[in-house]
């Protein structure tokens, strides 16, 4: 399968999802029964869970931020990166993910709409910071010095994620629009092929299965994205 014939694309906007870092083995912290800890993690990714038990919020993120050390930037993550590098056009990177595979793997610009895990951010004086080490509600913002008031710098369920209006920006100029590893089912990011399409760009999802907006893309490749994106990547460079 090959991009649309004739089809002149001088700026691409890839969104990626969840399965791209899947592939790295990134895990979520569900066991088979989609807990963790006996709960379900979307009841810990908010405001209030993290103003109900805020050493529960704490424990969760620095396990997830610890895990990244275990895993490494995939063939997709890499494929993305040499796009970046080689396409004689704009080739604009956001990702849903708050781990930093893309950057490992290579890409010199990412746009992370929910935030980062290697990032703190603090309630008192809205500083950002990297999170080099495990922290609690102990732990003083490098900022002001209060402590008490750093948490993930992550958007949780409820929030408006980072960079909208960035993003918006690109979609509305992009004439490519490639989703890779999302499930369609998280918003605003699901709605970005429907704002590219709007704008006159040719669509094209890469999924290892049908996701809950399959239908609105004008191409569809199925498989793993350490595969399909590499045939993708090639066939943008050799256009």
């Amino acid at each position: 399968m090959s991009l649309v014939t004739g089809a002149r694309i001088e700026r691409i906007v890839i969104l990626t999802g969840a399965g791209v870092s899947a592939e790295s083995g990134l895990n979520t912290f569900r066991d088979a029964g989609g807990l963790w800890e006996g709960l379900d993690p979307m009841d810990i990714a908010t405001p209030q869970a993290f103003a109900r038990d805020p050493a529960l919020v704490y424990r969760f993120y620095n396990a997830r931020r610890n895990q990244l050390a275990q895993v490494q930037p995939n063939a997709a993550h890499r494929a993305l990166a040499r796009l970046q590098a080689q396409f004689p056009g704009e080739v604009f990177l956001v990702t849903q993910n708050v781990d930093d595979l893309h950057e490992r793997g290579g890409s010199p610009q990412v746009c992370h709409m929910h935030g980062e895990l290697r990032r703190v951010l603090c309630g008192v004086c809205r500083a950002g910071a990297a999170a080099r080490e495990d922290y609690d509600a102990r732990s003083r913002c490098a900022q002001c010095g209060e402590s008490g008031g750093l948490r993930p710098d992550v958007v949780w369920f409820g929030e408006i994620p980072y960079h909208m209006q960035v993003i918006g920006a690109q979609l509305a100029r992009c004439d490519l629009f490639v989703a890779v590893g999302t499930s369609g089912v998280v918003y605003p990011a699901a709605g970005f092929v429907r704002e590219a399409r709007a704008a006159g760009a040719l669509t094209v999802e890469v999924n290892p299965e049908l996701s809950e907006v399959t239908g609105c893309f004008h191409q569809q490749r199925r498989g793993p994205a350490t595969r399909e994106v590499a045939v993708l990547v090639e066939e943008l460079l050799g256009s």
